[in-house]
């Protein structure tokens, strides 16, 4: 669809006459969503196979995780509206302050390709709840899903209330110079920050949900076969391409024998002896397809896969793959890993691991099984990152009470739950004062003894 045909000022009029503030609006827009996943769950569903492969619980899930953010924010969305009373100090009495929470206007929401529906759907959530409107410009790689999106959202939305614009790369750009009042983005952080760009020429505030390169540490102390089945769960799931998987594993030496043991089984028993034949993993993505196969080769020519490796050039697919690592230099980690491939460092101690983690950038997430209080203690103490989780992976992005989003390259603010409703909304400052009492000594002449203003104001 031609930016021509669009009209940002279209969709900023039910904002500035005031339509979409009533609680009873934003409720009704809550519904509308939670109609549309009800009634087109399957086609959903077979959208999402025929763009991944992803296996019909796979997709499931992504559909209860944006059911679950409806229901929270049904629950909680007369708290969230509430104003805010905020103290004055005694000199400014009598008065009154609080704080609003208003609606920013319309806003773009970039979806992303590997999670297609819910990367897209999730942010709006939070963008309705919040009392705005909102174009989706959903991926051009992940064209069924897109396309299904389009035509749900423009046969149940209002193009004035939410609208769905479709293209490449270019129109993206062509949108993006629209003064859109919130640009929220998924994606790599190499067009985020393009995104943000030409955001600033606006000076319209962005949130980049970026992604990251997630180290993983397991220390002694934990279950090495747990660990081992968890690890190989969020390293595969959708065939790798997921911005939290884990990146790479620190192990201490002690432990490394043993968990690679574990791993290999876990990779047998989930996907049987041809992963890439498999119904249980799904297909990726061409260009990220292409450049893991490449990192495979590579690492074959050096002799330092571990286990799998396989790859099928027809289904687009590759097996679960352990590669040994000597160090973070790598070309491996040059980027983040986005496939079934999971490098493995030694290490000799924790200390060793946060070494290496503080030379690299801020990930989206850090994971660490075992270890004690103390370790995990020392873990959040000498690091940063978007969140962290010990004894799992990714699961932290499924709480929707729980703030999510990344820091420094891997990404800006947060959404999920009132964190994507504050994401979506101007805190505004209202002070209110009576006529009744109005003291002279503000007013020029100024008359009064600074010693006595020092006195009052110190």
């Amino acid at each position: 669809m031609p930016t021509e045909n669009f009209s940002i000022h279209e969709l900023r009029e039910p904002v500035l006459t005031g339509e979409t503030r009533s609680e009873s609006w934003r409720r009704n827009q809550l519904k509308t969503i939670d109609l549309i996943i009800d009634k087109h769950e399957s086609e959903i569903i077979d959208a999402l196979k025929t763009d991944l492969g992803k296996p019909e619980t796979e997709a499931f899930f992504e559909l209860i995780a944006l059911k679950q953010e409806i229901k929270l924010a049904q629950k909680k969305l007369k708290f969230w509206m509430r104003y805010k009373p905020i103290d004055i100090p005694l000199y400014m009495q009598p008065g009154s302050a609080k704080i609003i929470p208003e609606p920013l206007g319309c806003v773009l929401i970039i979806g992303a390709w590997n999670y297609p529906f819910m990367l897209t759907i999730q942010p709006l959530i939070s963008a309705l709840a919040a009392g705005n409107t909102a174009v989706l410009k959903p991926s051009e790689f992940s064209q069924s899903t897109s396309n299904l999106i389009d035509s749900l959202f423009s046969k149940y939305f209002p193009k004035n209330i939410v609208r769905v614009l479709q293209g490449d790369g270019d129109f993206s750009k062509k949108l993006i110079e629209n003064r859109f009042d919130h640009i929220f983005f998924t994606g790599g952080s190499r067009v985020g920050s393009k995104v943000m760009e030409a955001a600033a020429k606006h000076l319209t505030p962005v949130t980049l949900e970026l992604g990251g390169k997630n180290p993983s540490i397991v220390l002694p102390g934990g279950d090495i076969d747990i660990t081992a089945k968890r690890l190989v769960w969020g390293r595969c799931l959708n065939s790798g391409q997921t911005c939290l998987a884990p990146n790479h594993v620190f192990v201490e030496e002690s432990i490394r024998i043993p968990l690679i043991e574990s791993m290999k089984k876990h990779i047998l028993s989930f996907y049987g002896k041809d992963p890439v034949r498999s119904s249980q993993i799904g297909k990726m993505n061409y260009k990220q397809f292409e450049k893991v196969k490449h990192s495979i080769k590579n690492a074959k020519d050096n002799q330092r896969v571990i286990f799998g490796g396989e790859t099928s050039d027809i289904d687009r697919k590759i097996s679960p793959t352990l590669i040994k690592l000597t160090d973070l230099n790598d070309p491996l980690l040059e980027e983040e890993l986005f496939g079934p491939v999971l490098p493995i460092l030694s290490i000799n101690n924790l200390d060793d691991a946060l070494f290496h983690m503080r030379s690299q950038e801020k990930p989206l997430a850090i994971y660490m099984f075992g270890g004690t209080e103390e370790d995990q203690k020392k873990l959040i103490e000498n690091t940063s990152s978007g969140g962290v989780c010990f004894n799992d992976v990714v699961l932290h992005a499924g709480i929707p009470e729980l703030p999510f989003g990344g820091i420094g390259e891997s990404g800006m603010g947060k959404y999920h739950g009132e964190s994507g409703f504050q994401n979506f909304s101007h805190q505004r400052s209202i002070f209110s004062k009576p006529f009744w009492l109005d003291i002279q000594f503000r007013y020029p002449p100024y008359k009064i003894d600074l010693s006595i203003m020092k006195q009052l104001f110190r």
